[in-house]
């Protein structure tokens, strides 16, 4: 079991655009064609923040007026976000706030020995990572930059470096590369 920052980000590190926007990304290649398939099949558990869920909501879930989508995960989810949230009907979501660590516990837990996902964001995943539950890092480059936005990892990890694993061409429009997260000097915890 092992938790797994998997995303996409621009050659200049951008997971999303200041406004929360991915159209960027779309037009680059068919996630088909990714590790994707096989990497969500050993998922147990996912989690993101309320940015992320809120991009569900109007683009996955509710995508065309008047006809709104089931969610698309069967595994249970936990939404980490200060502000209410409206829930999915017969999704099993999971609104909390606060503390990774006590999350992490449930979410491992609840996976069965699957892997634990953190769908996004950066700060999120960055807060995994500060208390050294973050294993691996999947990330597609696109190939465009933004100039600005949502930060892929907003953390210095440089000694120990991240450890490049595998590295791999998707069609013209991404690299796909895999790291093994080293784990950070716990000062405290």
């Amino acid at each position: 079991m092992k938790t797994q920052y998997y995303t996409a980000a621009s050659v200049d590190g951008f997971i999303a655009t200041l406004d929360d926007s991915l159209e960027w990304l779309f037009p680059l290649g068919d996630v088909e064609a990714t590790s994707y398939p096989v990497f969500i099949r050993e998922v147990g558990a996912l989690v993101m923040g309320s940015a992320t869920y809120k991009w569900m909501l109007r683009h996955v879930v509710g995508a065309e007026p008047g006809q709104p989508q089931p969610w698309p995960y069967k595994q249970p989810a936990w939404v980490f976000s200060s502000r209410a949230l409206t829930p999915v009907p017969g999704a099993d979501i999971r609104f909390v706030r606060g503390d990774v660590r006590p999350v992490h516990a449930e979410m491992v837990a609840a996976a069965g020995g699957k892997n634990v996902w953190i769908v996004g964001g950066g700060e999120l995943a960055g807060q995994f990572y500060d208390h050294g539950l973050l294993d691996d890092l999947f990330v597609q480059v696109g190939s465009v930059t933004l100039g600005a936005g949502k930060p892929l990892l907003p953390r210095a990890i440089v000694s120990p470096p991240l450890r490049l694993m595998s590295v791999r061409a998707v069609g013209t429009g991404f690299a796909e590369l895999h790291y093994e997260v080293p784990r950070p000097s716990l000062a405290g915890d």
